[in-house]
């Protein structure tokens, strides 16, 4: 695979009318109109008409026409000023630079409200989902939806929703620049209201037609409540949104101000000083919509946008010097850093793409191509050096998955011995240790015969594959009417108990209720950590809401553990349901659709008994899971029969995005004292090194 190649020089071309390739139209036209009809809206950035700033001369095709003494017409041509040298390379764009000063540059790149210049924002998403200081509502669903040109309703004064259950808790400033804290609080509020619409969906089973975008419900729902942060627009990073983050849909994208356009590609906004005002990229999203150079981890062959290139059923034209393009040019000429996120194809669901940030970004070169007899942009981004491999980390992973590059540190490929149906390699590139000390993998939980199983319990009655909102399936009656799963698999929200179909029920062994017992869904790695023993990370994205895996091992009682030292300190493979567990919020809140609060909200587990599981002579992949006060996996107790007993478990869901090679953690919780009656002292603790900004010290 060659790197690099190819973007070190301006590709020759064919000369071609370049009067073909602008389309010049008033400056005016950049002020956000909302959309009020089925057009596209008519967002323009073109070449100012005059009169031109000290310092900067007209040039083609912005010349004064021959004999006149007025200012410069753009409706016009100037013979003269077009005999430019024409060859087989045609002109690059920087012939449209402007010159400017060290001073200039350093308020550029500097504050936005720096004297020397002031933003004013502009959206140049041709498809329109505005996210300004004045917004308008999503054209995406104009099918569906009436009122389209009305603009959602914002209350920041009020800290309380309209609705039970609802509490606004950013405030104004976190709106305008957001935090690490921020940011995740609002993707988690976003993905729990889009996981309950749909779950909602979902149990309608729609079939008229109807297009199903939750995540542009979600967003609206949450912007309309001012539950949203880095509002401010700016130039460079966005505070809170780290690089290497991802995203499953573009309007998380827009919830916490990293890429403001919910379909286009460019993202910009207007620098103005006290000379000119000009249109400068803030974002850009390369999802190979266009033909674009990603392979190179650093560099990026950007395609300017229009032209109609790679839509099929509409002819390919000349792209215009304009929006998007127009700020490129600018940003160009100008230097400024601009965000690169990579859209990259799900493996799992081949029509979506993910999308991770990488960093800041600088255009190095411009240049036009000649594709299929008409002309397109072609940009040259290369990474700023000095930041966190992002992009690179998921080529390095196509490399090992692809067998084209070998993994350091290798020590086994499947430590699992084929009892899971993905591999799970051993992993140490921190120093000469060759393994954990010796365990026997076992997939799931091992009741003993003298452990007191739960109640009895009876399956459903589903012939083929139980189906969101059938009344008659006595699983989803357990789970109070609501599948606890979406289509695809993801956990909608914590419930005291889930109850999934189990090894009797007669529905289909690819039921969609049955998400904690069809093993791993990701590849999974046990790595050697620098100084917390063996930890646990994943090859793959991991959607909030996807099932990891289940705490494996032998169940054990409590008092018997004790006597015998089963669950004594020693062993530190034990997961015990007993032990205090840090309270947190990860449901959707019912006022924001308007519901009552129900036990949906409720996210107490209620376990029928105490569970204790001991994973040191066995158990599986959740016995590497390393603790953490802010972990990114949570535990979820749930409850299926088999042979007319029920058995409990425990499956771990992920909490947020969690990008690939992250490591994987969850709350071990901390162990009660029950010695005296009613005594609820902490006992057993242990030093806490998961280095988080919210550790409390100790755990266990």
């Amino acid at each position: 695979m060659e790197s690099g190649s190819g973007f070190n020089y301006v590709p020759p071309s064919t000369s071609f009318d370049k009067s073909r390739v602008l389309d010049v139209k008033p400056l005016r036209s950049l002020k956000p109109v909302f959309p009020s009809g089925s057009e596209a809206p008519p967002f323009v950035c073109a070449p100012p008409n005059g009169p031109f700033p000290h310092g900067f001369m007209p040039f083609y095709p912005f010349s004064v026409p021959q004999g006149s003494q007025a200012s410069p017409d753009l409706n016009h041509q100037n013979p003269q000023s077009m005999q430019m040298p024409m060859g087989p390379v045609p002109a690059p764009l920087r012939a449209f630079r402007s010159p400017q000063s060290q001073e200039y540059s350093r308020a550029f790149n500097g504050d936005a409200d720096s004297s020397m210049g002031t933003f004013r924002e502009v959206d140049g998403n041709e498809d329109g989902y505005f996210v300004g200081k004045k917004r308008a509502a999503s054209r995406l669903q104009k099918k569906t939806r009436k009122n389209q040109d009305a603009k959602p309703s914002f209350s920041f004064a009020a800290r309380k929703g309209s609705g039970p259950g609802f509490v606004v808790d950013i405030n104004q400033a976190e709106r305008d620049d957001g935090n690490r804290e921020v940011v995740n609080l609002v993707l988690m509020r976003f993905d729990a209201l889009r996981r309950r619409l749909s779950q909602l969906e979902d149990a309608k089973e729609l079939g008229n037609g109807v297009i199903r975008r939750a995540d542009l419900k979600a967003a609206n729902l949450l912007m309309s409540k001012g539950i949203r942060t880095n509002m401010r627009r700016r130039i460079g990073a966005p505070p809170g949104v780290e690089i290497g983050d991802i995203f499953f849909f573009r309007m998380e994208m827009c919830v916490v101000g990293l890429h403001s356009q919910s379909m286009g590609g460019i993202d910009y906004l207007i620098f103005k000083d006290t000379l000119d005002q000009d249109p400068v990229v803030v974002c850009i999203v390369s999802s190979a919509g266009y033909d674009d150079d990603v392979e190179d981890t650093d560099v990026l062959i950007y395609s300017g946008q229009g032209g109609n290139f790679g839509k099929r059923d509409k002819q390919a034209t000349d792209q215009k010097l304009q929006r998007g393009n127009l700020a490129l040019e600018r940003s160009f000429q100008r230097g400024n850093d601009i965000r690169v996120v990579r859209g990259i194809k799900d493996a799992f669901n081949p029509t979506s793409k993910i999308y991770v940030y990488d960093g800041l970004y600088k255009i190095q070169e411009s240049w036009t191509e000649n594709k299929t007899g008409c002309n397109i942009f072609k940009y040259k981004f290369v990474r700023m050096p000095g930041q966190p491999d992002a992009f690179a980390i998921w080529k390095s992973i196509q490399k090992w998955k692809e067998g084209l590059s070998p993994r350091v540190g290798l020590i086994l490929p499947d430590l699992t011995s084929g009892a899971e149906s993905i591999p799970v390699s051993l992993v140490n590139d921190v120093d000469e240790e060759k393994g954990p000390a010796h365990f026997t993998y076992f997939p799931t939980v091992k009741y003993s015969k003298s452990f007191n199983l739960t109640q009895p319990s009876f399956g459903c009655n589903c012939q083929n594959a139980c189906q969101p909102g059938d009344p008659n399936c006595s699983c989803i009656r357990k789970n109070e009417g609501d599948f606890p799963y979406t289509n695809n698999g993801v956990l909608v929200g914590r419930k005291p108990l889930i109850h999934e179909c189990g090894p009797t029920c007669p529905c289909l062994p690819n039921c969609k209720n049955r998400v904690s017992q069809n093993g791993l869904k990701v590849h999974l790695e046990v790595f050697k950590t620098t100084d917390r023993g063996w930890g646990l990370r994943s090859w793959d994205p991991i959607r909030a809401g996807t099932f990891i895996c289940e705490y494996a091992g032998e169940v054990i009682d409590k008092v018997k553990g004790k006597q015998g030292g089963e669950e004594g300190e020693n062993d530190e493979y034990v997961f015990d349901t007993t032990r205090f567990y840090n309270p947190f919020k990860w449901n959707y809140e019912p006022g924001l659709l308007e519901e009552e609060c129900s036990n949906e909200s409720n996210e107490v587990y209620k376990i029928p008994s105490p569970l204790i599981i001991s994973a040191k002579n066995m158990g599986n992949v959740a016995r590497f899971m390393n603790h953490s006060c802010s972990p990114n996996v949570f535990w979820q107790p749930v409850l299926y029969e088999h042979n007319n007993q029920s058995f409990l478990h425990i499956a771990f869901f992920a909490i947020k995005h969690i990008p690939p090679m992250t490591e994987l953690t969850y709350d071990y919780g901390i162990a009660r004292s029950d010695e005296v009656e009613g005594n609820n002292e902490l006992t057993g603790k242990k030093k806490c090194l998961c280095g988080s900004s919210s550790c409390r010290g100790y755990f266990g």
